[in-house]
């Protein structure tokens, strides 16, 4: 499952580099010292690097959901309880 929509050197990243980069985008902008123009581009990878995380989190989540077999043989998922 991946997005066809982000950046290939995006695309690429772990989940870990993906949110350590994020982590560090949003402590730039929450500094404010950046120009407009650098914040909003900032912003925009920061968003994309976001997206990537959710992707990477839900494909974590599919792999650890509980395929369960019911007392008439039917196939079915539980998703799983990661709270």
């Amino acid at each position: 499952m991946t997005d066809q929509s982000l950046p290939a050197d995006i695309a690429a990243l772990s989940f870990e580099d993906a949110l350590a980069e994020l982590e560090r985008i949003v402590r730039q902008l929450e500094e404010g010292k950046a120009k407009l123009d650098d914040a909003i581009r900032h912003y925009e990878r920061g968003t994309l690097l976001k997206r990537h995380c959710e992707l990477k989190l839900r494909e974590a989540q599919a792999k650890v959901d509980r395929i369960t077999i019911a007392a008439d043989g039917s196939v079915g998922v539980e998703p799983a309880r990661l709270d």
